[in-house]
């Protein structure tokens, strides 16, 4: 049992890994952990258990999205976590900014391409030419998303001239293109990474992604066909319900996307 610390957890019959995850909530709630995170050694000390236990309630606390793991520097209490509520038309851009942080791209691909899939969705025939974008979105020094986006390549080719690391996707398509954004279709499903994602985005090891697909209208044109891969320790995904303005409607999700 954790006894060793004064304000160690207890809990007869609860795993130990379980008691150490509770009083790490406990004193991350109450402000007693702040920026840096204790080390391995520290809270095995603190609490009188093994290594291995200690790394189990760390885990735990990495996957749900409390501790990031700075590589070289130790880890750290996850304050820029991004949260975005379900539903409506929604710009990573501004979400990162809002909170404070830079908000950056680096563009991997900017390309006149061929992709039967996406053509499909977007109404043009299977071998339409489209103009593929692909980025990987940062939020201050962190990488956050992986972002491909196709377009029809009547609307796509007025972004060659454009410097898209710092610019918001929408308003460049408005402003070159005379094209809003007025509607999207989306769906959100978590999925396992890839080596290259898990490179790209410098995921920890049980990090898991979120898959956003998004396909974007103005007016009843599909103009926009996008798959967004999103760190799902760095954003958190919020929705509301009323028993009084439930009209049987079904809720999809709308997040972590445009740019």
């Amino acid at each position: 049992m954790v006894a060793r610390a004064p304000d160690a957890p207890v809990g007869a019959g609860r795993p130990l890994w379980q008691q150490v995850l509770d009083d790490l909530e406990r004193r991350i709630d109450a402000g007693d952990i702040s920026d840096r995170f204790p080390t391995d050694r520290e809270l095995t000390e603190h609490y009188g258990v093994s290594r291995h236990t200690v790394r189990e309630a760390v885990r735990r606390l990495r996957a749900r999205g409390l501790v990031d793991r700075h590589r070289g520097r130790g880890s750290f209490l996850n304050t820029e976590r991004l949260t975005q509520p379900l539903g409506g038309l929604y710009s990573l851009f501004r979400a990162v900014e809002a909170q404070g942080l830079e908000q950056r791209s680096e563009v991997l691909a900017l390309e006149v391409t061929r992709d039967e899939d996406a053509a499909t969705r977007l109404g043009l025939p299977p071998r339409a030419e489209l103009v593929r974008l692909e980025r990987l979105r940062h939020a201050g020094d962190a990488p956050l998303a992986i972002d491909v986006v196709f377009l029809p390549a009547d609307l796509g080719r007025h972004l060659f001239d454009v410097d898209l690391r710092r610019t918001a996707l929408y308003d460049e398509l408005l402003h070159r293109a005379d094209i809003r954004i007025t509607a999207v279709e989306e769906s959100l499903e978590p999925i396992l990474p890839g080596e290259d994602d898990r490179r790209l985005l410098e995921l920890d090891a049980d990090e898991a992604l979120f898959r956003v697909r998004r396909l974007g209208y103005a007016g009843e044109r599909a103009v926009e066909c996008r798959i967004t891969l999103i760190r799902g320790q760095r954003f958190v995904y919020t929705s509301s319900w009323q028993a009084d303005r439930d009209d049987g409607s079904t809720t999809t999700f709308a997040a972590a996307s445009e740019a």
